[in-house]
């Protein structure tokens, strides 16, 4: 019987026989491009151009699963997840995932999903398997706080091969915003509501405004949203949504523009100038101050403003009629049944 002889990444060589060459083959310790040797040939070669008829025999098995991973200094795993937003106003998210991937999302955020993806509720983000039955009810707890669901889906691709998607879509008019923790320090801390989806792996928790007058007057209330890893989170606001960057400068905002911000910034509030103009001026009586070095989110429209221009427009609850579109509009109206 023929011997031969296959050389590692570490530069060993060892001896087998040609029976044992096909599984090796289909337990992945030879591959394609490992050398091999054996009696009668001028030098070492490539598996693939010595003996291709094994790997074409193997392809009947299910190949190795691609690293889905990375692994960060603290020990988290995000899933590498590919996407492409849509629309202008009312955007949409659609997540590509690769077999055995999955992203994580908050209940009733799905808009469409390819076949071979399956969704299941879930509690928690999944971010912590092993964290046992304690560790159940603390991250209940924080979504109990948050005010969100007790149950997160997650949609992964059960599929073999190819590349599956489902997409998620924005609840109310604004912008969705694509987070890439790992060039963001690995957190950001978020208003409750912001979240609306990300890669596997991605811790989301609570974050406590530690300032008793952000709490109260600073908009965003005492309860943050933090959300912790190293791949992509996706978060939506209201409006136009700006990106600012903060070299230790001092930025004034509106209570309830602030959508989110890296863990170097510090929030707060101060008075929105003298007596007359916290009366007057028509900006409220504080304003959110940021300041550190960082990046912060800010939205034009928060969604509790938009739907008090909404409910103060209604005519059903109150508000002013114009009659849009023609002469005759406000006439129309006495024909119509209460």
């Amino acid at each position: 019987m023929k011997t031969w002889y296959y050389c590692n990444a570490g530069g060993e060589k060892t001896k087998v026989s040609e029976d044992s060459l096909q599984g090796l083959v289909e337990t992945g310790v030879i591959q394609p491009q490992t050398f091999l040797w054996s009696e009668g040939l001028p030098d070492w070669a490539p598996a693939r151009e010595l003996l291709p008829q094994l790997f074409a025999a193997s392809r009947s098995t299910p190949p190795p699963l691609p690293q889905l991973t990375m692994v960060t200094s603290s020990g988290r795993r995000s899933h590498e997840i590919d996407f492409e937003i849509f629309g202008d106003d009312m955007q949409l998210v659609e997540i590509e995932l690769d077999p055995g991937e999955t992203v994580i999302a908050e209940a009733g955020g799905m808009c469409y999903l390819e076949e071979e993806i399956v969704f299941e509720s879930k509690m928690g983000d999944g971010s912590s398997a092993n964290s046992g039955f304690f560790g159940a009810l603390v991250n209940i707890g924080k979504r109990l706080v948050t005010g969100e669901s007790l149950f997160m889906t997650h949609f992964t691709h059960k599929g073999s091969v190819g590349k599956r998607r489902v997409a998620f879509a924005a609840p109310y008019p604004g912008k969705i915003v694509p987070l890439q923790l790992s060039d963001l320090g690995g957190e950001v801390i978020c208003e409750k509501g912001a979240f609306l989806c990300a890669a596997h792996g991605t811790e989301l928790s609570i974050a406590f405004s530690q300032k008793i007058g952000a709490g109260f007057f600073g908009g965003e209330g005492f309860v943050l949203q933090r959300l912790r890893g190293d791949g992509l989170a996706f978060i939506h606001a209201g409006g136009t949504i700006v990106r600012r960057e903060l070299r230790g400068e001092m930025l004034r905002v509106d209570t309830g523009c602030l959508v989110a911000m890296t863990s170097g910034i510090d929030y707060d509030i101060q008075r929105a100038g003298n007596l007359k103009s916290m009366l007057f001026g028509g900006e409220g009586l504080f304003l959110a101050t940021l300041r550190g070095h960082g990046t912060v989110w800010l939205q034009s429209l928060p969604f509790s403003r938009m739907a008090d221009r909404i409910l103060a427009s209604a005519p059903s609850a109150g508000g002013a009629s114009v009659g849009e579109g023609s002469i005759l509009g406000s006439a129309s109206r006495l024909f119509e049944r209460e």
